[in-house]
């Protein structure tokens, strides 16, 4: 699956327990060319390989951030995926429809998991990624995050925040470019996923195009696989296609 990446692969998932981050973990613990897989989350699931080492992570504690990457050891890794992300918690938190529903703590919140936590992952994480062959480091973002693409209005806490997630990746590769020129940042539309996340609004979206967490990981893996080095810094839907910031 991973055919691009050096043999023997070591890969860390961060928010291996959500729905699409559980499904990277499985899929990729059954791909004969990844040899080690760092499953990162607050709770530790069983996990189906000896293939899995579960750490805990705190997206919100750079403290905890900082010693999860320690835990992965003195191997380099060849792909680390960001697959968390916040929409709703609750009646607390709710996606915003206009202007009215915003506030400071929401803010807070979802840029806090969006946004801050995987600039933090990165600045740990990046200086572990494999010199001299090529290396990934993706986010999990949404095509609602494209400012070009944005026609409807409405969820502007979570639209701010992957935005700012785009611009984050898009920053980091160029700084990145320079230091492993074979390293590629990307950020990644994973499609609408029925996982927990988009659960309250999957109704509304064709039964055809809500995919399941491991159709959506193998096809953003496929992406994944087909990346250049060129590609650094940009923004892909889960069919490989560009998405415009």
């Amino acid at each position: 699956m991973l055919l691009s990446l050096q043999s023997n692969s070591n890969v860390a998932v961060i928010g291996a327990s959500g729905g699409i981050g559980r499904a990277f973990v499985e899929l990729l613990a059954a791909d004969s060319n990844v040899a080690t897989i760092h499953a990162l989350s607050r709770s530790q699931p069983a996990w189906p390989s000896a293939k899995v080492q579960g750490h805990y992570l705190d997206l919100t504690d750079e403290r905890s951030i900082e010693a999860a990457a320690a835990a992965t050891g003195d191997e380099r890794l060849d792909l680390v995926i960001v697959a968390s992300g916040i929409l709703h918690r609750g009646k607390e938190l709710q996606p915003e429809k206009t202007m009215r529903g915003l506030t400071a703590e929401a803010l807070e919140e979802v840029f806090a998991v969006n946004t801050i936590g995987p600039a933090l992952v990165a600045k740990h994480f990046l200086p572990r990624l494999r010199s001299h062959h090529k290396a990934v480091f993706a986010a999990l973002s949404a095509r609602v995050g494209s400012i070009s693409d944005n026609r409807l209005g409405g969820w502007a806490s979570y639209r701010m925040s992957k935005s700012a997630l785009n611009m984050l990746i898009r920053t980091l590769s160029i700084e990145q470019s320079r230091l492993r020129p074979q390293s590629i940042l990307v950020a990644l539309h994973p499609g609408t996923v029925d996982t927990l996340l988009s659960k309250p609004f999957a109704g509304r979206v064709d039964p055809s195009r809500l995919f399941s967490p491991a159709d959506s990981a193998r096809q953003l893996l496929q992406v994944i696989n087909g990346l250049q080095e060129d590609d650094t810094g940009g923004f892909f839907a889960y069919d490989g296609s560009r998405i415009d910031f």
